[in-house]
């Protein structure tokens, strides 16, 4: 049996395909039928002469994703739709004969009704492509890591406390009864684990009780997490441009016709991506968004910013030293002005905003437990945390970096929910 993808590697010889039937057309004398294997789609040619009257009829009368079995020689065909080879079926075996239309057609659907049937969606060209696209990337990332001496360490997914705002916890009961959490984030085992590996990641999923309904937010998302002993702001910052820019030229590499002919997607920007990236503090990006909102801003930024700051270069924006009131406890502060942390957010561009979020670390033990109970938080629950500051503490920072946004960006998507095969938002948790 020979995958679709291959198939020119055979060109006028015989090959055995099974697949879906994607959608078919005929004229006096031909059938044609697209058949997709999942690796593929190839026309397929059947002369009604050399099949019976009752085998042309059965042909046609197939529904769309309908299996079928087909025996034939490859053949090259300029005009033919993929890859300018068809097949010339010389016998075929049907697998499997849908009774019920297929509920997605060529018409235009809602969002809802699509995400309803997200389990067949997936099967369409652009959302089979976009997940490809997805696996390109992760490939990609796990490659860079690997050529980088990381160390993959996976973090645990139930916790026993918080990493980011404890509003956005998903509580759940352990086996003795006591309450656990679902993990915002793996970064604070990374943390552990840098001090023995010296540079490591985890990547998994975690999860965001958020109650927001905006394009850029899911319940459930996957992260990538490095984490670098000895390596202070200004090195992080470098590792994310490098992830950055080595993932998008893999993508590029193996995807670029196809973003552009079937995603519809102007590749100018990811083309020329370069480093440094833009650089800027939250001081001076909050005074551009001031001047050109022609308002006063105060805490983090949110959405409507990050979009307004990322339309003002062709490049990826590093904006760094927010204020430490509205950032994480675990962030170091910065010693020239202790009123702003060592942190980064990138943002990309084409108004894509944050894809990345890091900072340099507390190392001290006082600060960090200082940190922790002004937070409110409980110190138990942080007193393993706290002892990585008490044996062997050094410099040390990392970041977050989310897939389903940096495939958004690279595929040109609207909504972050067509970059992950099946999403939970807070409308959905099926299918």
């Amino acid at each position: 049996m020979t995958e679709i993808c291959y198939i020119t590697e055979y060109i006028n010889k015989e090959v055995e395909i099974r697949g879906w039937v994607y959608n078919k057309r005929e004229t006096s004398n031909i059938v044609f039928i697209n058949i997709r294997d999942g690796t593929g789609v190839i026309q397929v040619l059947f002369l009604k002469e050399r099949f019976t009257t009752i085998q042309v009829n059965q042909i046609l009368s197939l529904l769309v994703e309908s299996v079928i079995s087909i025996k034939g020689f490859v053949r090259i065909e300029k005009k033919a739709p993929y890859k300018e080879v068809e097949v010339h079926a010389s016998l075929y075996s049907i697998l499997f004969e849908n009774t019920v239309e297929f509920p997605i057609s060529k018409k235009d659907h809602s969002d809802g009704f699509l995400m309803k049937y997200r389990h067949l969606w997936l099967r369409s060209s652009r959302q089979h492509l976009i997940l490809k696209i997805r696996s390109a990337v992760i490939n990609a990332v796990r490659e860079y890591f690997e050529v980088n001496n990381f160390t993959l360490v996976d973090s645990p997914i139930f916790t026993a406390s918080s990493c980011e705002e404890t509003s956005t916890l998903f509580n759940t009961k352990w086996v003795n009864n006591e309450s656990v959490y679902l993990s915002q984030s793996g970064q604070l085992y990374q943390e552990a684990a840098c001090m023995a590996f010296r540079k490591t990641y985890c990547f998994g999923p975690v999860f965001r009780a958020e109650k927001s309904k905006t394009r850029r937010h899911l319940n459930e998302f996957w992260m990538v997490e490095p984490e670098m002993a000895f390596a202070d702001l200004d090195r992080i910052i470098e590792v994310a441009e490098e992830l950055i820019c080595f993932t998008v030229s893999k993508v590029l590499e193996k995807h670029e016709k196809d973003l552009s002919d079937i995603l519809e997607r102007e590749l100018t920007i990811l083309k020329m991506l370069r480093r440094p990236f833009v650089r800027m503090t939250y001081v001076d990006a909050k005074h551009k968004l001031e001047l050109l909102m022609n308002k006063q801003l105060e805490g983090d930024f949110g959405a409507p910013q990050e979009t307004e700051l990322s339309f003002m270069h062709d490049r990826p924006i590093v904006v760094t030293h927010y204020p430490a009131q509205v950032k994480p406890f675990y962030m170091k502060r910065d010693e020239s002005d202790v009123r702003f942390v060592k942190c980064m957010d990138i943002l990309a561009p084409e108004g894509y905003g944050e894809i990345i979020g890091g900072s340099q670390r507390e190392e001290d033990y006082e600060s960090l437990k200082k940190n922790i109970l002004n937070t409110g938080l409980n110190e138990y629950d942080f007193s393993w945390y706290l002892d990585l500051r008490q044996y062997g503490t050094v410099v040390h920072s990392g970041f977050g970096m989310g897939i389903e946004r940096l495939v958004a960006w690279i595929c040109g998507l609207h909504h972050l929910r067509e970059a992950i095969p099946f999403a939970r938002t807070i409308e959905r948790i099926r299918p």
